[in-house]
């Protein structure tokens, strides 16, 4: 068994992209930057390191989603690792991102008080619940 499970806050990096797949599934895509704290080997002092994560929303959500976040807004994701690999230009490429089944507003845009959409007035379809009965459970 493993655990593939992954809690994180941050500033998103960009304005979210809002695309379609070829099935006609929307995917929202974003990125947040993590803060690392690290001491400083040379100089002793404790300095922040940024790690940028990508993340993905689908479906109903994503659409929902995309009409209120935005770059800079403090956020909290819930969600599971993912890998995906491609070939570019005769190249492999591949990436780990973030598949998103949370999310919570720390902040409005940018930390200000405005919101050009209020988050009460998009109704936020809710994640997908997994049932799990006592004998789906190894133990």
């Amino acid at each position: 068994m493993s655990i593939n499970k992954v809690i994180i806050t941050g500033n998103l990096t960009r304005d979210p992209e809002l695309r379609s797949t070829p099935a006609g599934s929307s995917v929202l895509s974003f990125g947040v930057a993590v803060n690392d704290r690290r001491r400083n080997s040379s100089t002793g002092e404790w300095e922040n390191y940024a790690n940028f994560v990508d993340c993905s929303i689908f479906g109903a959500r994503a659409e929902a989603l995309s009409k209120i976040l935005v770059k800079g807004m403090k956020v909290a994701i819930e969600g599971k690792l993912r890998y995906s690999s491609w070939e570019r230009d005769g190249q492999r490429r591949s990436k780990l991102d973030v598949n998103v089944d949370e999310i919570e507003f720390l902040s409005r845009s940018n930390g200000s008080e405005s919101n050009p959409v209020a988050v009460s007035d998009i109704e936020i379809p809710p994640a997908p619940e997994i049932t799990v009965y006592d004998e789906d459970i190894p133990f």
